[in-house]
């Protein structure tokens, strides 16, 4: 079974604290390192996952009429929040966003206590206006959302949502990433993905038969990369882990989730700011420290970040995506 990589951008932290700044209460994100379904259902009750692999530039997304696995629901579009992709850089917002929407309503639920999520006021009455809408349409509603987009752009600076149809011109043999979620929404596990016509069934699943079930499609979606390829990220959206610390009376349990959270906001707090003019205060520093030793000093050191450089791109095109890699986050 292949594993999952772990990057070192923790996407856990920066949707948790999207969740927290839409409004969304009791929910949390967590990372998952294997495709082991019993990894997944420890974390119960879970809402959904949010999937990132490398988009595929060089050969078709889809069939002519059809997925490449499951099958086009395109009855579910009219029942289920699922909107086309149209924001650039966006589609880690509305991967999160396709699992939140689809479990705001009570009433419809199937899933027990994992069918419902406490989306807040402005999320409902998002929903509320856009529910009757076409897939076309709520793509264009969710880029005019105020609370959205203002959401969004509030982690733009450390780039978590990648454009996976652009690229910069300087790197036209880079990778392009893509996020994209599965919910087991009115007793079906449906896979949502805005760049795709509608929503795509993967038969029939309870909450019970979900951790199984999506990690089969999982792994058969995996299957299709070359061994190399381990770049992939997996995240479960899962209840706050601090509600069930305090219905157990699990001090431990409660103050290791504040620590992590406390963590979270401060990498996110410097994910905001452009530390390029300080780094190169420190660039400057250094230079001026060398030249000031006189000789050799300033060219042995440049030498030595020549050799450092060389040896660093040498073992990634080795690895190509081998482990420890970071993934690029294009802005």
């Amino acid at each position: 079974m292949r594993r999952l990589l772990r990057l070192t951008i923790h996407f856990k932290g920066v949707f948790t604290d999207l969740l927290t700044n839409l409004g969304v209460k009791g929910v949390q994100f967590e990372e998952l390192l294997s495709l082991e379904p019993d990894a997944l259902a420890q974390l119960h009750p879970v809402y959904g996952v949010i999937f990132l692999f490398k988009y595929p530039t060089n050969e078709p997304y889809r069939g002519a009429d059809k997925p490449l696995d499951g099958t086009f629901d395109y009855d579910a579009s009219e029942r289920l929040f699922f909107a086309h992709q149209t924001i650039q850089n966006a589609c880690g917002t509305q991967a999160l966003l396709s699992v939140l929407l689809n479990k705001a309503d009570p009433s419809v639920s199937q899933e027990g206590d994992a069918g419902y999520i406490d989306i807040g006021d402005k999320l409902r009455d998002f929903r509320e206006f856009t529910i009757a809408l076409p897939a076309e349409i709520r793509g264009e509603a969710l880029s005019n959302s105020e609370l959205i987009r203002d959401t969004h752009n509030s982690f733009a600076r450390s780039s978590p949502f990648i454009d996976e149809t652009q690229r910069r011109p300087d790197e036209e043999d880079g990778d392009a990433f893509h996020f994209i979620a599965y919910s087991p929404i009115g007793g079906t596990l449906y896979e949502l993905d805005g760049l795709q016509p509608a929503p795509i069934s993967h038969g029939a699943c309870t909450q019970e038969d979900f951790p199984q079930k999506v990690m089969d499609v999982l792994q058969r979606r995996i299957a299709r990369y070359d061994a190399s390829e381990i770049r992939f990220n997996l995240l479960a959206m899962i209840r706050d882990l601090r509600i069930r610390a305090r219905e157990f009376a699990d001090e431990e349990l409660l103050a290791s989730e504040e620590r992590k959270r406390e963590a979270w906001r401060f990498e996110n707090a410097l994910r905001r700011h452009n530390f390029v003019g300080f780094a190169g205060e420190i660039l400057k520093g250094v230079v001026s420290a060398k030249l000031a030793a006189g000789g050799s000093a300033y060219d042995d050191w440049v030498n030595q970040g020549k050799k450092k450089m060389e040896k660093r791109a040498a073992e990634q095109r080795t690895r190509k995506g081998g482990e420890g890699e970071d993934v690029e986050m294009q802005g």
